[in-house]
């Protein structure tokens, strides 16, 4: 009989503990912009599915064709193709060109380059679309697991310098 008194104490304890810690919490807010300028724009920095993810692959080599190769595969890893076509020549495995509503998406992306994709973020850009132009250096893209490793090595996207960071709940 003395266990489940002492059992129920600790549970009563633990409750209260628990609901204390709750109305006293400091960091609800944390990362929804809180020190941000007036006038930043709102960076969306949450972590994509591909299938919420809208591309435009740009083939920035003298191979022809690569942008639909590369195309072709997203497409079999569930991204969504908005364009493909050509771009001007770079040396780069590949540039992504997005802005604030892309910051999540762009995100997702670097891991399929291995986060060796040059970054070029514009925060005058509306729309969520991330521009992949594919450099003279890109071989392939990262296997499932390569993305996965990635992503873990990168970890949760960051609001560029500038934006204010919000996430879609």
């Amino acid at each position: 009989m003395r266990a489940l008194v002492v059992v129920a104490l600790l549970a009563i304890l633990a409750l209260i503990f628990t609901v204390v810690a709750l109305v006293r919490d400091t960091q609800s807010n944390a990362g929804r912009g809180a020190g941000c300028e007036a006038g930043w724009p709102e960076a969306d920095v949450t972590l994509r599915e591909p299938a919420e993810v809208k591309i435009k692959v740009l083939n920035g080599t003298d191979q022809v064709g690569l942008a639909g190769k590369v195309s072709d595969d997203f497409r079999n890893r569930k991204f969504q193709i908005e364009e493909t076509g050509d771009a001007a020549k770079t040396d780069n495995i590949a540039v992504l060109r997005y802005g604030p509503k892309g910051v999540g998406s762009a995100h997702l992306l670097r891991a399929y380059f291995l986060d060796n994709a040059a970054i070029e973020f514009d925060p005058e850009r509306a729309e969520p679309t991330v521009d992949i132009i594919l450099g003279s250096a890109f071989q392939q893209l990262a296997t499932t697991t390569e993305v996965n490793q990635s992503l873990g090595d990168l970890g949760a996207p960051v609001a560029p310098p500038g934006t204010c960071p919000f996430q879609e709940e």
